[in-house]
């Protein structure tokens, strides 16, 4: 950590400090910066980690200039590369944290949290070794993806999760779903309140079969906007990208309390 920086909540009292900016940063006061896939086509909606209304705290968003949903999935040679460049644009600008607008970024989880100097967390799927531990050991953990056949196991390793975890995993995938699927495919709209009944209705067969679930997360940065339907239909914890990114911004933006006593 650079001691010249000022790193923290400035009030009244901090007024009289000498504050400096990085060298080549022109822009402060982003806690989270979050980066996306650059080639996408679909409704952005309130809920969507991209979308400036989710949350109440100010997140920089950047592109991974390029990059569309085939070749994240797929981790296509070059990919790397691009997500690095992005994430390292975001750490020279003064972000505190960096997140990402989708859950298979987490094929770069570990590459990035070793390359950079900020705490690095890109994918939903990282929680689940916390969420592990919340529960029985007898417990499932229900998951909803965008697409099963990118979930592997070498995704669940980057994000470090162990193989006695990811047997617990139960995977249900939306990615085939008839409106859903319009985030794969970049069809450019979609049926919301039909999204809404096909994210509640996979997460309802995690339920039907493993009884013994205990707790859903949801991959995909695009389902956070159905999240409270999941939790009413179920009656159990929901974790998502926003239980993520709210987590870290609460860890790096600490604030002195303040009251009568």
């Amino acid at each position: 950590m650079d001691t010249h920086v000022r790193y923290g909540f400035m009030e009244p009292s901090t007024d009289n400090v000498i504050v400096r900016m990085r060298k080549g940063q022109n822009i402060s006061g982003f806690p989270i910066g979050i980066i996306y896939i650059d080639d996408v086509y679909y409704p952005m909606i309130p809920g969507n980690i991209v979308n400036g209304y989710t949350f109440d705290f100010p997140t920089r968003l950047m592109p991974v200039e390029g990059l569309d949903c085939p070749n994240l999935f797929n981790t296509t040679e070059g990919v790397e590369q691009k997500v690095y460049e992005a994430c390292k644009k975001l750490e020279t600008e003064g972000v505190r944290a960096i997140s990402s607008a989708c859950g298979f970024f987490g094929n770069y989880q570990s590459q990035m949290s070793e390359k950079l100097d900020i705490p690095v967390a890109l994918s939903s799927l990282v929680q689940l070794p916390w969420i592990a531990s919340l529960l029985k050991k007898s417990q499932k953990i229900g998951v909803l993806t965008a697409q099963k056949e990118s979930f592997t196991d070498a995704l669940l390793d980057s994000c470090g999760v162990s193989d006695d975890i990811k047997k617990r995993l139960i995977v249900k995938d939306l990615g085939h779903e008839k409106e859903f699927s319009c985030i794969i495919e970049g069809r450019g709209e979609f049926d919301n309140a039909i999204v809404k009944t096909e994210v509640v209705s996979k997460a309802l067969e995690i339920i039907e079969d493993a009884p013994e679930t205990g707790a859903i997360l949801l991959e995909c940065s695009d389902m956070p906007p159905y999240a409270y339907a999941v939790q009413a239909a179920t009656g159990l914890p929901v974790f998502d990208f926003t239980t993520l990114i709210r987590w870290l911004n609460n860890a790096v933006t600490q604030r002195p309390y303040i009251g009568f006593i």
